[in-house]
């Protein structure tokens, strides 16, 4: 078997792989926000007038919420373990290839912080501007009820997400693309593109605001190698959102339905 065979038969498989691991996390995600969305486009009401929940109560019963909260916090994350073996099981190993370690803590939390703060404020005026537009839905980052274990389960789910999002879309997936000998742009184009496209359920809005914001990461870690800080900047955003719109007077939060 020649070279130029050996690399065919590599990106073969890791296109595979790619593709099993996307319809097994987030690539699933993507496929059920298409569908939220055009239920949404097709509805009678404007989607502006729709609502988005990101956080909905999985029963009526407290500790059986609780319960099936934490469950499915758990299982979210497996595609994450998963992929870190496939990666350690290539001999890459996932703490220094993706930089998910604690060896630059003042760089991952300097940047972590700075990056939510580039990214948060315009995406909160990206929200009210596509409200204003009719693309977006009305996003309502918590229905949950107000029991003792809420606010915790919220920062567990914030956890979650970043983790899922960033190993996965960023560090996992771009570091295959590259071993695939795949341009940078195309990486970027991508990993910002799966970002947005599981998004679609809030609206047109998100899918440009997650893409946006899918660039900017997938930039920051061909740079750094370091997938900490984007972890960092994501929890941050998240657990604002989820927590900040569990706690604060709904008078707070009226400018954004308006």
């Amino acid at each position: 078997m020649t070279l130029e065979e050996r690399r065919r038969g590599t990106r073969r498989v890791y296109t595979t792989e790619i593709v099993i691991v996307l319809l097994l996390s987030l690539g699933q995600s993507a496929a059920y926000a298409i569908v939220s969305l055009a239920a949404k486009l097709t509805a009678a009401q404007p989607l502006a007038q729709q609502t988005a929940v990101l956080n909905a109560p999985q029963s009526a019963r407290p500790y059986l919420d609780l319960t099936r909260q934490l469950l499915g916090i758990f299982f979210e994350l497996i595609p994450v373990a998963l992929v870190l073996f496939l990666l350690w099981r290539d001999h890459i190993a996932p703490s220094r290839e993706l930089g998910i370690d604690y060896r630059r803590p003042r760089f991952d939390l300097g940047w972590g912080f700075g990056l939510a703060a580039a990214i948060g404020i315009p995406g909160l005026l990206l929200v009210y501007v596509s409200l204003q537009l009719g693309i977006n839905a009305q996003i309502v980052p918590s229905a949950l009820a107000p029991y003792w274990w809420t606010v915790p389960v919220l920062i567990l789910s914030a956890l979650q997400n970043a983790i899922l999002e960033e190993v996965i879309v960023v560090g996992y997936l771009l570091t295959r693309l590259r071993t695939m000998a795949v341009s940078p742009a195309s990486m970027i184009a991508i990993s910002a593109v799966v970002r947005g496209s599981y998004h679609l359920y809030q609206g047109f809005g998100a899918f440009i605001g997650n893409a946006v914001m899918g660039v900017v990461f997938a930039i920051f870690f061909l740079k750094t190698k370091r997938v900490m800080p984007l972890i960092v900047a994501h929890s941050l955003l998240d657990i604002t959102a989820f927590v900040g719109y569990q706690l604060l007077p709904d008078s707070w939060l009226d400018w954004l339905t308006v």
